[in-house]
Formats: C-alpha cells, sequence, structure tokens
C-alpha cells in the first residue's frame, strides 16, 4: 500500500511517500515547499510526483492542516487556501484522503517517537491513560488534548490558540495594552508564534526604548526578523532580542500550564512546533517551568505533571501516517 503524508503550514509544506506491507512501513521520498509560493495544495502535490518520479498509484492519503477542519473540509489559517477532501480526491485521483488538524496529527505522531526526539523538562508523576496535552508555537499557535481510548490516545483537535491572552505580570499588561491599539482581540497566537516574537520585540522597542544593536539592524534588512532575534537571544549579543525571548518564554510556560489545567493532563504536557527545537537551551533554563508551575492552589498539581518538548519536525507526518493505518 502506497501513502502520501503530508503536513500542511503556513510557512512549509511537507511531503512524504510511505509504502507499507503487513507491518513495515518503508519511507520514500520527502520534501519541503514553501507554502506561499503556491496557490494550492493540489499544485504542490503535482509538482512532488513529478520531482520524484513516482510510477507508483497512490492507495490513500493524509494530510495534517494548519487550520480547522470540519468533516471533510478545512482551511489554513494562515494561508489563502480552502481544502476539500472529495475535490482533492478527483483532482489527484486518491480513491482515499483525510484531511486532520496539524496539531490532531503530532498527536497520533507522539506515539511513534524515538527517545532522542524528545527532552524532558520535568519528570512528574505521570498517571498511565491520564489525558495528555499538546502546545506548539511556530507559524502560529496550536493545541490539543489527547485521552486514551481502549488500547491508544486519541488527539482531540481545538483551536485554543486563540482564546485571549492573559498578562502574568506587570509587563506582561502592558504588552496586551500595547496590541490592543491596533486590535480588538488579543489572542495567545499573537504573542506566542513567530509574528509573536515580532509583536513584544516591537513593544519593547517602542515601548521600553530599546534599541537593536547596530549589527542586528544591518542584517534585518535581508533577514527573518523571528529567525534573528532568537538568534542573537540566544547568543545574547543583543539585548532587546534577549528581552523579547525572555519575555516569550515566560508567556509560552504560564499558557502551557493553563493548558495542563485546562485539560487536567496528568499524562504529560508536550511542547511542539517549529519553534522549541530551536530555542531548547532557552527551555531548560528555569523560567519556563518556573511560569508552566506558578498557578497558586494548584502548584502542587502541575509539579506532577511531565513536561516535555518534541524534537522531531516530522511528528506531523508520522501522525498523518498513523492516522491513515488507524482507519483501515
Amino acid at each position: 500500500m502506497w501513502i502520501l503524508i503530508g503536513d500542511i503550514g503556513g510557512t512549509n509544506t511537507r511531503l512524504q511517500l510511505v509504502e507499507t506491507v503487513d507491518r513495515k512501513i518503508d519511507y520514500h521520498a520527502r520534501i519541503s515547499y514553501p507554502s506561499q509560493n503556491y496557490k494550492n495544495l493540489a499544485t504542490i502535490v503535482k509538482h512532488f510526483i513529478e520531482q520524484t518520479e513516482s510510477n507508483i498509484t497512490i492507495d490513500a492519503a493524509c494530510f495534517a492542516v494548519a487550520g480547522p477542519v470540519k468533516g471533510s473540509s478545512a482551511s489554513v489559517t494562515n494561508l489563502p487556501w480552502d481544502l476539500n477532501a472529495e475535490e482533492l480526491k478527483m483532482e489527484l485521483q486518491i480513491p482515499q484522503i483525510f484531511l486532520i488538524n496539524d496539531f490532531q496529527a503530532i498527536g497520533y505522531g507522539i506515539s511513534a517517537l524515538e527517545e532522542n526526539d524528545i527532552v524532558t523538562l520535568q519528570h512528574g508523576k505521570p498517571v498511565q491513560h491520564g489525558h495528555m496535552a499538546l502546545i506548539g508555537a511556530g507559524t502560529g499557535l496550536g493545541e490539543t488534548l489527547l485521552t486514551w481510548r481502549e488500547s491508544h490516545y486519541v488527539p482531540l483537535p481545538t483551536e485554543g490558540g486563540h482564546v485571549d491572552f492573559s498578562p502574568a505580570d506587570e509587563l506582561q499588561m502592558e504588552l496586551l495594552q500595547y496590541l490592543k491599539l491596533n486590535h480588538t482581540h488579543v489572542s495567545y497566537e499573537m504573542v506566542l508564534s513567530g509574528p509573536g516574537l515580532i509583536n513584544i520585540y516591537t513593544f519593547l522597542r517602542d515601548s521600553k526604548k530599546i534599541s537593536p544593536s547596530r549589527e542586528f539592524t544591518e542584517r534585518l534588512e535581508n533577514e527573518d526578523l523571528p529567525a534573528l532575534i532568537t538568534e542573537y537571544a540566544l547568543s545574547g549579543k543583543d539585548e532587546l532580542a534577549v528581552q523579547t525571548l525572555d519575555c516569550f518564554i515566560k508567556i509560552y510556560g504560564a499558557q502551557a500550564g493553563n493548558v495542563a489545567l485546562s485539560y487536567l493532563a496528568t499524562g504529560g504536557v508536550y511542547i511542539a512546533g517549529g519553534i522549541a527545537p530551536k530555542i531548547i537551551s532557552k527551555f531548560s533554563e528555569g523560567s519556563f517551568l518556573t511560569a508552566f508551575n506558578q498557578k497558586g492552589k494548584m502548584a502542587n498539581l502541575v509539579r506532577d505533571i511531565p513536561v516535555k518538548v518534541v524534537l522531531n519536525e516530522h511528528v506531523g507526518l508520522l501522525g498523518a501516517l498513523q492516522y491513515v493505518l488507524l482507519n483501515q
């Protein structure tokens, strides 16, 4: 059986071919495409098939979509794409196509991870088959609840990244007021994402009068701002970048703790998304866990919840494959 799996994000679309024979899985060609350069998913899939010179018949496909999925339809939150499984079946000549939320796919992929794909921040005292939760910042912010059913965890999609941002200290309160000058609704995604890093950076630059270094400013003309902020924050070479990432990490920890409580994730909380692996050293410094565990009367409860960072950037593809296999 040949399966096409995809992870469809606002920044990148990753596609891979997989062959399954009995219980053996063989992974074949995997290519990443800049999503913004294509008008729709079908165009990318056709390009992928041409590039890989695939003379095989694809039996099923599963696409993990960074956005809400309703039945056989989905929209990509940070792309002008609307997807429909029935239309894709006809255009791509693939008899079985599944659309699932990208963080739902990550949830399915957790079970397929190896030991070196994960960094544990807090060991806690996990409850067997207890609820688990995912949160992850990238182009946007995703959240998912995982609940145990019979023999495996089933991830339930949410749009928790779009709930109201709730400041945890005075600086964050000022950040909220700054963002509300131009936005009627300030969500966690607006501060916990690549664009969120830019929002925090701009707030600190404008409101706190912290200027970037000359070297940072010169490189900014030709490079990606979130990536530069991360690089200069981790090296300590730019004070504005350092304070931006410090604020980001504290907000991240606080919201991860909120998710842990909201879902009563006694089985553990997993930090996924594209940003976490790039700043794993920052997660280990302590401010993330301090914010995670700072929950008043519930502090002892959250300290018992394991917290782990997913390093494997292809976990969404692994989850898309698991979804197909579970639905055969």
